[in-house]
C-alpha cells in the first residue's frame, strides 16, 4: 500500500515530499510513486535523502524514479545517513547515475526557485555524519546546533526560506536558524507505529520525538515524511503533499 498524506499549511505552492526508499520499489521503475506524484501536480518535488541503502549495488530503479520525477516538475534533493555512507565500492557507481540526471543536489548548497511570483530559497544540508553513528555505534553522538547551521550554510537569509535536513532530531535548531519549512525524513516513522505514536528510531532509541508530522517552533515548521521503505507496522509507506 502506498499511501498520499496531505497537509495543507497555505496556499499557492504544492510540494512533493518523498523520502526514505531504500530497496523498496513500488512497481516497474517506481512507476507508482512517479503515477501518484503526477496525479498531486507539484510545482515541486523534493528528496529529503535515503534514495537508496548504503549496501545497494543496482541503482536502475532509483535512476529511473528521478527520471519520471523531473518530467513532472523541478527534483531538488539531499543525502541521508545512507548516501554518506554507501560503499567505497559503489560509490562512483552512484555518482555517475546522479550525473546522468537532472535533479538538483545540494551539499550544503542553495538553489532558488520562483513559482506563482513567490520566490523560494531552497537550502539542502550536509551534516557531520556523526550526528548519526559514531565510532561504530550510537552512543555519544554528535549533535548539531544553530551555529553548526550556519557554519554549514552561512545566515539564514531574508524571504521564504526552505530547508532540507534529513534527520530532524535537530528541528528546534533549524527553526532557530530560520527555516520557514524544513523537511526531513530518517525515522521511517518510527518503524513501528501505536495509536499514532512512533516506537523506534535508527539510532535504537524508543519514542522518538519528531517521527512524523507536521511540528510548529512559533511560525516555523518541522515537515517530517514516514518514508516509503524500511520494515515497517502499522506505518504505511508515504508520498506527502504540502500547501504552502
Amino acid at each position: 500500500m502506498l499511501t498520499v498524506r496531505r497537509e495543507k499549511l497555505g496556499s499557492g505552492i504544492r510540494i512533493a515530499h518523498v523520502s526514505d526508499l531504500h530497496k523498496r520499489r513500488f512497481g516497474m521503475n517506481n512507476e507508482r510513486i512517479v503515477e501518484r506524484v503526477k496525479a498531486e501536480k507539484p510545482d515541486i518535488i523534493i528528496i529529503s535523502g535515503d534514495l537508496v541503502s548504503r549496501s545497494e549495488t543496482d541503482f536502475s530503479p532509483a535512476e529511473a524514479l528521478l527520471k519520471g520525477l523531473h518530467e513532472l516538475a523541478p527534483v531538488y534533493m539531499i543525502y541521508g545517513n545512507h548516501e554518506q555512507s554507501i560503499y567505497r565500492e559503489n560509490l562512483r557507481a552512484f555518482k555517475k547515475m546522479l550525473s546522468r540526471n537532472q535533479e538538483i543536489l545540494l551539499k550544503n548548497g542553495c538553489a532558488e526557485l520562483t513559482v506563482n511570483d513567490r520566490t523560494l530559497k531552497i537550502y539542502g544540508l550536509l551534516e557531520d555524519y556523526g550526528v548519526y553513528k559514531k565510532n561504530g555505534g550510537y552512543r555519544k553522538l554528535e549533535v548539531l546546533k544553530e551555529s553548526d547551521i550556519e557554519k554549514l550554510l552561512g545566515k539564514c537569509p531574508d524571504g521564504e526560506v526552505l530547508l532540507l535536513a534529513h534527520n530532524p532530531f535537530f528541528g528546534e535548531e533549524y527553526a532557530k536558524w530560520g527555516a520557514k519549512y524544513t523537511l526531513s525524513g530518517h525515522v521511517h516513522g518510527g518503524s513501528v507505529r501505536f495509536f499514532g505514536k512512533a516506537l523506534l528510531s535508527p539510532e535504537r532509541r524508543f519514542f522518538p520525538k519528531y517521527a512524523k508530522g507536521v511540528y510548529d517552533f512559533g511560525d516555523k515548521k518541522l515537515l517530517v515524511s514516514a518514508g516509503l521503505g524500511k520494515l515497517r507496522l502499522f506505518n504505511p509507506p508515504e508520498i506527502v503533499i504540502y500547501e504552502i
